[in-house]
This record gives structure tokens, sequence and C-alpha cells, in this order.
């Protein structure tokens, strides 16, 4: 293995590191409490070493995220590997997103952390938004394809992708704050109920 490869692989391997470790500090303080400081000190690196490889905190965050998010993507083009029936397709697809962020709270953080410290327009920067928003739709895309296939017009499909968006996000926060007990409810239960609801109004 030449010099040149090896200082390579441990670039890559000190990125990944890097990576890990703002996941953590990320998942557990948010966007506005966590520092390049802190990422730095849990990798071992000086926050000098940090800045080789990302210019600020939301570069950091914003990558972090778009791992977490291509995750989430890949996760639901699996589920749907074997599922060949238009209406099974999009109950799978939905289901898929949802059971990815109840078997993965850390993700969940993630991706919320525009909720951190108060409710209010935020972002990471146009160009970061923009690459975010996208692998959020893709992973997503499939619901609304689904529906046109079962007559929905792109409109109305593109209405039912937000609706499940919005609903599998408000059963998720009820899942991982308890407080879906307060109502004796299981969470994944009332997804898939509506799910079959809205499939059975396109049908």
């Amino acid at each position: 293995m030449s010099v040149s490869t090896k200082r390579t692989k441990a670039a890559e391997e000190k990125r990944k590191l890097i990576l890990s470790s703002a996941r953590d500090i990320f998942s557990e303080n948010g966007l506005e409490g966590a520092s390049l400081r802190a990422v730095a000190a849990h990798a071992g690196y000086t926050p000098a070493a940090l800045y080789f490889h990302f210019d600020s905190k939301e570069a950091l965050y914003a990558e972090v995220l778009h791992q977490s998010l291509t995750k989430l993507g890949e996760y639901v083009e699996t589920a749907l590997k074997s599922v060949k029936s238009h209406p099974d397709r999009l109950r799978t697809a939905a289901m898929a997103f949802f059971n990815f962020y109840m078997e993965n709270s850390q993700d969940l953080d993630l991706g919320f952390y525009l909720f951190r410290g108060g409710m209010k327009p935020a972002g990471l920067g146009q160009e970061r938004d923009i690459a975010l928003n996208t692998a959020l739709e893709n992973a997503l895309l499939p619901i609304s394809q689904e529906a046109v296939e079962l007559g929905a017009t792109e409109e109305e499909a593109n209405l039912l992708m937000v609706d499940c968006f919005a609903h599998a996000t408000g059963l998720l926060l009820l899942l991982h704050t308890g407080r879906i007990r307060m109502f004796n409810a299981c969470a994944s239960e009332r997804m898939e109920a509506y799910i079959m609801d809205q499939i059975q109004q396109l049908r």
C-alpha cells in the first residue's frame, strides 16, 4: 500500500470517527446546544482537526443528517423490494418510514433539530436545506407514486404524502415522549389504521 493510499484511508477513518462523534453530540444536545469543541473532544481530536473536514458546525450537522436520511431511503427501498401490488406497496412505504424512526429514535432527534430552542423558521443554509429536503422527499416519494397508481391525481398523491409524513411524525413524537400512553393507544397500530383508511378511500 502506497503512502498516499495510507494517508487517504487514514483521512477517511478520521472523517468517519468525527461523524460518529458528531451524531452522538448532536443527538444529545441538538444543533444549538452542541459545539465543534465538544465533537472534537468526543472524537479525541483538536477543534482544528475538524475544520480540515468541515468548515462549520452547520456543515457537520448537515452531513450527519444527510447520512441519516440516506439510511432512511435505503430502509424504505429494502422494505419495498418484494412487494408487488400497489395497495401493499403504499402501505409498506408509509409503514417503513414510520418503522425506521420508531426503531431509531436518535435519527428522529436529528431530524427534529428545528424544534430545539422553540419552534421557529430555521435551516442549515439554502444549499444544504435543498439537499436534505430532497433526500427526505425521495424517501417519501414511493407513497405518492403508489397513490397515483391507485388512481389519485398528482396533487392528491402529493397531499397524501404530506399527510402521511405529518401523521407519522405526530405519532412518533407521542411514542418517543411516552405521551401515547395517555391515550392507551399503540402508535404503530394507529399509523397502520390511518394508512389502510387512506388506501380504502383511494380504492
